[in-house]
């Protein structure tokens, strides 16, 4: 059996673990506990001032699946005047706890105007509006259709990540 092929069989293999349940093996050679770091070691090394990895597979409530991951070099992810700029809007979308609950809801399924304007405490209408309008420029949301929103798939990960991070 050619490599090619074993690999394939084996990320499968993995996929169907994984679906079952179960956690994923490290790769080969690398320590269950850290094998993410073990293996950042490699890019790390190449990057002054190391790495950042974050990754995440999701399954939404409404069934949907997303798999992501990203490698950062730390000096790139300190940024400068100009990340930070780019970096504050989006950040700050993230600031209040309506429009957190609103990409909560919006994930859960709950992604009209409409349904979300039926929920409690998200405030008025007009407030809703200002809310939706401030996750969609800062890209945690995008229009699918007209009063319908949906968190673009380049996102879930990362805002899981976000989340993450801040209740660590």
């Amino acid at each position: 059996m050619d490599d090619a092929r074993l690999r394939d069989i084996e990320e499968r293999l993995a996929a169907l673990e994984r679906a079952a349940g179960e956690p994923p093996e490290p790769p080969v050679g690398l320590s269950p506990r850290f094998w993410v770091l073990e293996g950042l070691a490699e890019d790390a090394g190449t990057l002054p001032g190391g790495a950042v990895v974050y990754a995440g597979r999701v399954t939404l409530p409404t069934g949907e699946e997303y798999s992501w991951q990203r490698t950062h070099g730390a000096e790139q992810a300190r940024g400068d005047e100009a990340v930070d700029s780019a970096a504050a809007p989006v950040l700050g979308a993230l600031s209040h706890p309506v429009r957190l609950r609103l990409l909560r809801e919006v994930l859960a399924g709950c992604t009209t105007t409409a349904a979300l304007a039926a929920l409690p405490g998200l405030g008025t209408t007009g407030q809703l509006h200002h809310h939706l309008r401030q996750l969609t420029s800062a890209g945690w949301l995008r229009t699918t259709a007209r009063g319908s929103y949906a968190v673009p798939a380049e996102r879930v990960v990362p805002l899981h990540v976000v989340l993450a991070a801040v209740s660590a």
